[in-house]
């Protein structure tokens, strides 16, 4: 009989002890240490069954890669970030807030794999039959080719995958998932790892594509331990905020395509709708004569997006002035607001300063730096901006602007749109040369000069 084992497993890191503690010595955090049990006869990682036949060494020429035929999903957006398609065998995660539409994402993914391709077993550990039939009405014409199983047992899960042997294996979602040799509850740290290591060996082993749906803590990062982000081949975020209807799908690891790399789709009624032109869309409400609000060509893996930046300078409703930052680093703009300050003489830490970026959009990189001093500068001194301008650049701590990369696609869009100007830094355009008979290019050294332009539009 196998004998019964006891201990206490932190559910933020893996630490494990043999007596409850309060806090965990590892990690630091309060009252996540839990009382686990298992068996010393379980076998984590494998199936019991028979033993497999030893593979020998291939030499690297010998392997043929022809039988790697991405499948598309139906979605060219979701292709997109996976590198042209799904690949076979391939483990995918995908992450993002409750409610930003996962599911329906990967419901009509399988929906369209399912008419063009073959088997889809799609697993809901959250909805019953009825719920997801019900919202799969709504996003198309429906396959037989396309199987429902409602169910959280790891084991009834693999033994179904063993028996009808889809194309695409979906998971929704991991935390629901637990395995019977375990008996911690569903969504512990040893029952997501149990699963992920279980599907990923099933995934690689018959080469069954399997997709996962992976929760999200408070602070934004991946329920579970962090050797599920190391175990998959791809790590893909849905992104976007809840009152707006766009939504970003941003792949931060991927073993088989670019990173990072980023999709744009639309919520609608039907589902999710791909956005042939987001620059376009993004741009659509901008309104016109309004100080403190520009343009920025902002680069999302390969390519390139324009968004609308705007900045608003008020007079401080409290004894403290408010810094306010959507979209782009809190830390960056604070940093920004103090080179405003001391190269250009504005008045700033007496003013409450409010920056955005619209869209629900989140620019990361130091390239937007220039269009944050531009909105900001135009609404502290009520400039008004020409709505054909466009800016973009790094700024340093001595007030230098500073080079970007991947100038060029930058500018490329913003022609396409039917700009007329763009503020960009000198030794970008020393290095470039835009022929581009619609747009005029201004080199900036400086963030005075930056200055010089604005006020002498």
């Amino acid at each position: 009989m196998a004998k019964s084992l006891s201990h206490y497993l932190c559910q933020s890191c893996g630490y494990q002890t043999a007596r409850w503690m309060g806090r965990c010595p590892d990690c630091g955090e309060w009252g996540s240490l839990l009382e686990e049990r298992a068996t010393t006869e379980r076998h984590r990682g494998h199936r019991n069954a028979a033993p497999s036949v030893p593979r020998l060494a291939t030499p690297i020429t010998a392997v043929d890669i022809r039988a790697l035929h991405r499948v598309s999903t139906g979605l060219a957006e979701l292709d997109r970030v996976l590198g042209g398609g799904i690949v076979p065998g391939s483990f995918v995660l995908l992450s993002g807030d409750p409610g930003i539409g996962k599911s329906t994402l990967l419901l009509q993914a399988s929906m369209q794999i399912a008419k063009e391709e073959g088997l889809v077993l799609y697993v809901s550990g959250e909805e019953s039959l009825q719920q997801t039939r019900s919202r799969a009405n709504r996003l198309g014409p429906l396959s037989d080719r396309l199987l429902l199983l409602a169910e959280t047992s790891l084991q009834t899960i693999l033994d179904q995958t063993d028996r009808i042997r889809p194309t695409i294996l979906v998971i929704d979602s991991i935390q629901t998932i637990a395995s019977e040799e375990l008996e911690s509850p569903p969504g512990s740290f040893s029952q997501v790892r149990e699963a992920a290591v279980r599907l990923m060996a099933l995934a690689k082993e018959q080469g069954i594509s399997t997709i996962i749906i992976g929760h999200i803590t408070k602070e934004g990062a991946i329920a579970g331990p962090k050797a599920m982000e190391h175990l998959v081949d791809a790590v893909v975020f849905m992104e976007g905020e809840g009152h707006q209807i766009h939504r970003l799908l941003r792949v931060v690891k991927n073993r088989f395509g670019p990173t990072p790399e980023v999709g744009v789709l639309e919520m609608t009624a039907a589902g999710l709708q791909e956005l042939a032109n987001p620059s376009a869309v993004f741009l659509s409400q901008r309104p016109s004569g309004a100080p403190g609000s520009v343009v920025i060509p902002t680069m999302e893996g390969s390519r390139p997006l324009l968004v609308e930046l705007q900045a608003l300078v008020a007079v401080p409703s409290a004894p403290i002035p408010r810094r306010v930052f959507n979209g782009v680093d809190s830390n960056r703009g604070v940093l920004l607001l103090a080179v405003l300050e001391k190269r250009l003489g504005l008045p700033l830490s007496a003013c409450d300063v409010y920056v955005n970026v619209v869209g629900g959009v989140r620019v990361g990189e130091t390239a937007a730096d220039l269009g944050v001093a531009a909105a900001v500068l135009s609404s502290a001194r009520n400039l008004l901006l020409d709505p054909g301008l466009c800016v973009f650049g790094e700024i340093g701590l001595a007030g230098e602007v500073r080079a970007v990369p991947m100038a060029e696609r930058r500018l490329e869009e913003a022609a396409r749109l039917g700009l007329s100007h763009c503020l960009m830094p000198r030794h970008n355009l020393n290095r470039t040369q835009p022929d581009f008979s619609s747009l005029r290019v201004s080199g900036l050294h400086t963030l005075e000069e930056l200055t010089e332009k604005l006020e002498t539009r």
